[in-house]
């Protein structure tokens, strides 16, 4: 078994926008990095994206005197080949499309074709490190690291252990985590040492999908227009799109495969609605493919945002945040609130919920009370700790 001071070869399996990310991060460390896809186009503007990524560290003065961008990129190489191009990786992150057939698939590629001591982490957003292991040759290798977009500038990632990964691979991957440079300072590296499908930040934020879809088919049904729901969620704070062209912006194919995931591992009450189904199903996924609440053909749609549909109350996010960060803590995925907390603001760079919650979450528990009636959807009900308070005697 490889330590983490004999890291040096690492591979990063999909070029997209999470890939060529983690990608630059640790062509930045030292490490020599082959960026693999299915085709040369994708690899290619993948090493572009990297490129210009390393010239803006550079211009900020953080890749260190005497380094230039090509200096790194000397050390990145690229392959369409994925068992050959793991044949001396040390270290592979994977990066590829959010289905788990995929993602299982390029795993046990890896984990039969690389060397013995080679650990492979997942960069999934919802599935669990367990059920991506099962098949393969070494699941005690098999991780989860969850970084934040973009990865240069988010300084978080997420580093969780399914059922058969080794305490010594996990030791390793959280060194690995703090050693991958960020813009805005130190990576925080966070230990996970139990299992949660979505880590901790897309755990507090997928269970919002289950009130914003339940908003979306109230709409639809009601023919109220999609920027007046947006219009109704403001732009203030850390919010600069309403959800309807958030989750345009996101991919309303990353929602709704969050979505049936949770549907599997949670609570049927995940179920994607009516409106996001009929989307993903006509293939209008939203800014990728140039539609889905919005026209986004001609460059970021302009939202008239001065009529309120009064159907969408953002106050029903932070009470739901709140309520799984609790959660959490009752399963004993964490041990204190701080690190929830923490975790959103340096990887989602929004606050977390705890630090508005602890002096306003009797109103939330209410409010939860109210949307879960409403909406039918038990999971959205405020757990035992929101309730009671307890969670205040849980900071760390």
């Amino acid at each position: 078994m490889h330590n983490f001071e004999k890291l040096n070869n690492i591979c990063v399996v999909g070029a997209g926008v999470m890939g060529h990310g983690i990608a630059q991060v640790s062509l930045v460390a030292g490490y020599n990095v082959t960026l693999i896809d299915l085709n040369e186009k994708t690899v290619d503007n993948g090493l572009k994206k990297i490129k210009q990524g390393l010239e803006k560290m550079a211009n900020k003065g953080i890749l260190g005197g005497g380094i230039s961008p090509d200096d790194l990129l000397r050390k990145c190489t690229k392959s369409i080949d994925l068992v050959s191009a793991v044949k001396d990786a040390d270290f592979v992150f994977e990066a590829v499309i959010e289905k788990m057939e995929v993602k299982k698939r390029v795993c046990n590629t890896v984990m039969q074709n690389s060397p013995p001591y080679c650990i492979f982490a997942s960069n999934t957003s919802t599935f669990r490190i367990t059920d991506i292991a099962e098949d393969s040759k070494r699941p005690e290798k098999v991780i989860g690291m969850h970084f934040f977009v973009p990865v240069p500038n988010q300084c978080c990632v997420e580093v969780m252990k399914g059922e058969k990964t080794s305490d010594e691979v996990l030791d390793i991957c959280v060194k690995l985590g703090e050693n991958l440079p960020c813009v805005k300072g130190k990576r925080l590296s966070v230990r996970i040492e139990k299992e949660s499908p979505g880590f901790i930040a897309n755990r507090l934020l997928i269970p919002s999908l289950i009130y914003t879809n339940w908003i979306f088919d109230q709409a639809y049904e009601k023919n109220i227009p999609w920027e007046q729901i947006d219009a109704d969620a403001g732009v203030r704070h850390s919010i600069s799109m309403g959800p309807c062209q958030l989750n345009d912006y996101l991919g309303l194919d990353v929602s709704y495969n969050g979505l049936k995931s949770y549907e599997k591992y949670i609570s049927p009450d995940f179920a994607p609605g009516r409106v996001l189904t009929k989307f993903v199903l006509e293939g209008n996924l939203g800014k990728k493919t140039g539609k889905g609440f919005y026209d986004w053909t001609k460059g970021k749609p302009n939202v008239n945002l001065n009529k309120k549909a009064g159907l969408f109350n953002p106050e029903v996010h932070l009470a739901i945040q709140l309520n799984e960060g609790c959660k959490l803590l009752e399963e004993g995925i964490v041990s204190g609130y701080k690190i929830i907390d923490d975790i959103m603001l340096k990887g989602t760079s929004m606050p977390g919920p705890f630090n508005a919650g602890k002096h306003i979450y009797k109103n939330w528990s209410k409010l939860l009370e109210d949307i879960a009636e409403k909406t039918g959807k038990e999971y959205l009900k405020p757990c035992n700790l929101m309730k009671s308070g307890d969670f205040l005697k849980m900071r760390r």
